[in-house]
């Protein structure tokens, strides 16, 4: 009887055990979605760049009332505004105005201009899907 309980309880912790790590296993984190997109903030198609790909993940810091300088990326763009606020130039009289946590896909292949418009730095997270083929940015001159 007693080797009976001890074999019953020992089952009963394995297939706790078991269970737990199945459990641990399948379950995932909630996600929340920032961004899902297959156009940019201009509505133009995202198209990966030929050549091997690498991703780059930096952040851009600019100091208020500075501006990044007119230029273009050749590879496509995530942008999350982690602090501060920044316009965006793309030309022919459009823009936009981006705050903490706005997240976007950046212009593709077009002329555009940020500028803290702010009063304290801007500091944006941006993820390029890029290319050994292509530059990120390619600033005018």
């Amino acid at each position: 009887m007693k080797f009976a309980r001890i074999w019953l309880g020992a089952f009963c912790f394995a297939s706790g055990v078991a269970v737990s790590f199945v459990l641990a296993q399948n379950a995932y984190p909630p996600l929340q979605v920032l961004l899902s997109s297959g156009q940019t903030i201009l509505g133009q198609d995202i198209v990966y760049p030929a050549g091997k790909p690498n991703i780059t993940a930096a952040v851009v810091s600019i100091q208020p009332q500075e501006s990044t300088g007119w230029h273009l990326h050749e590879a496509p763009l995530l942008a999350m505004i982690l602090d501060g606020e920044l316009t965006v130039d793309y030309g022919n009289g459009v823009t936009r105005h981006y705050v903490k946590d706005d997240t976007f896909i950046e212009a593709f292949k077009s002329r555009h201009n940020g500028t803290n418009t702010g009063s304290t730095p801007v500091r944006i997270l941006v993820v390029f899907a890029g290319s050994d083929a292509v530059k990120n940015t390619v600033k005018e001159d």
